[in-house]
């Protein structure tokens, strides 16, 4: 069973259902298994501490579960065109997987979500690649073959899955953000399973 670890920070709930769309799409391919992490905020003023577990929705990420994950879908809204803090500490802390290489070979895809049409969905996507770049991932985005790339009105991008949930950010997920979303999920599990099977064969 190949395990593909989603992975995101969400304030408003909508890169929180992006996440679970992307679940559904990885399951839909048999023989692999979506496992849901989040990260918790942080302080702009103090050293902030959280309880280990939250109170509620899917348990903090460790650097275990990356380390032990065969793909990844990475997720945060934006904040001015770059990922959110959380996430950026977060993967800022896995200085000890990138000495050993335990990333390098393994699929990853981005995902995100704006409050407006052009409020830096593609940059955030791209500042969310670099690190996983630099940790010898292979990364997935979105081929134009998902015709709801070509017809969305919202969000989407070849970068990877995007979403526009409006100025007060309760729009919820399109249609065709969620077939862009599922479509990502079934490719990074689709993928995983080759890679998988071609490390076998070697």
């Amino acid at each position: 069973m190949a395990e593909i670890l989603v992975l995101y920070y969400s304030r408003s709930g909508n890169v929180a259902s992006m996440a679970e769309v992307i679940c559904q799409g990885i399951e839909s391919v048999s023989g692999c298994t979506a496992k849901l992490r989040t990260v918790p905020p942080v302080s702009t003023v103090c050293e902030g501490t959280e309880d280990s577990i939250p109170e509620s929705g899917p348990p903090y990420a460790t650097g275990t579960d990356l380390e032990e994950c065969d793909g990844l879908a990475l997720g945060s809204p934006t904040r001015f065109g770059n990922m959110a803090a959380p996430m950026k500490y977060f993967l800022d802390s896995t200085g000890d997987l990138w000495l050993s290489g335990k990333l390098v070979g393994k699929p990853a895809a981005v995902f995100t979500s704006t409050s407006s049409m052009h409020g830096g969905q593609e940059t955030t996507l791209l500042s969310m690649m670099l690190p996983l770049l630099h940790h010898g991932m292979i990364l997935l985005g979105i081929p134009y073959s998902v015709p709801e790339l070509t017809t969305t009105s919202a969000g989407g991008t070849p970068y990877g899955p995007s979403h526009t949930a409006g100025p007060d950010s309760n729009r919820p997920l399109s249609g065709e953000e969620k077939r862009i979303c599922l479509a990502l999920g079934k490719r990074l599990a689709e993928t995983t399973q080759q890679l998988i099977a071609g490390k076998a064969r070697i």
